[in-house]
């Protein structure tokens, strides 16, 4: 074969653009959504993924090279699916400081609705995430990292953004917290990962006693009283 052939073969070959591209990995990651929604994360496997695909090996390491990339593109996706930074950001600002108790009761009002919102799968994968980080700190440590800062949590931006409006606020009202602001924002973070895995376990239990059901929008705004009362700290002092 000529050179002169060699190019005109090159020339007339289809290409394959990037919307295939996207759309191959789309798939990968809906199959993996399938997977870690049905088991824990440290119990998946790449071949796990492989099957639920339907794609040869030689496919799926064409676009991932491990487990560890599938997973973070996989949170990376869920992050940007179930957004409520700007929600929060409106909040903060309509209600600046002068009326600080309401802004935190619209937060956890937005944090409950979200949950409702985001479904049950994507909660379960969330919890699976927890026991991955603790059974594996390092490979969570890893994917962590490769999830880089431009792609936190909406949780992590609500709580920085919490950060540094109460820290305003406190300043501001001349408050005195019973707690410093990092202790009660350690306990929002503890009590919405409580509330977080009472849900799913009420959602995913069949059962008929009403206690054994969780409804977020009273849990979160039990937390929005609490929070209140420790901002308030004594007021008669």
């Amino acid at each position: 074969m000529t050179l002169c052939h060699l190019y005109f073969k090159e020339l007339f070959m289809p290409r394959v653009n990037e919307e295939y591209y996207e759309n191959k990995r789309k798939e990968i990651l809906d199959a993996a959504y399938r997977v870690c929604a049905r088991k824990p994360i440290t119990s998946v496997t790449m071949n796990d993924v492989i099957t639920e695909t339907g794609f040869s090996h030689g496919v799926i390491y064409k676009y991932y090279k491990d487990l560890d990339e599938v997973i973070r593109d996989l949170l990376i996706r869920i992050n940007k699916s179930n957004p409520f930074n700007d929600d929060a950001d409106i909040i903060f600002k309509e209600c600046g400081t002068g009326e600080w108790e309401s802004a935190i009761r619209r937060i956890c009002d937005l944090l409950a609705d979200n949950m409702i919102r985001t479904g049950i799968d994507v909660l379960k994968i969330s919890l699976y995430s927890n026991v991955f980080a603790v059974s594996e700190p390092e490979r969570a440590k890893r994917i962590a990292e490769r999830l880089g800062d431009d792609n936190p949590s909406p949780l992590l931006y609500v709580i920085n953004s919490l950060n540094d409006y109460l820290t305003k606020t406190v300043k501001t009202k001349k408050l005195d917290p019973v707690k410093p602001i990092n202790d009660i924002l350690q306990f929002i973070i503890v009590y919405y990962g409580g509330v977080e895995n009472s849900y799913v376990f009420s959602e995913c239990y069949d059962s008929a006693d009403p206690m054994n059901k969780y409804d977020p929008k009273k849990m979160f705004s039990l937390m929005a009283d609490s929070v209140i009362l420790m901002l308030k700290g004594d007021m008669n002092k």
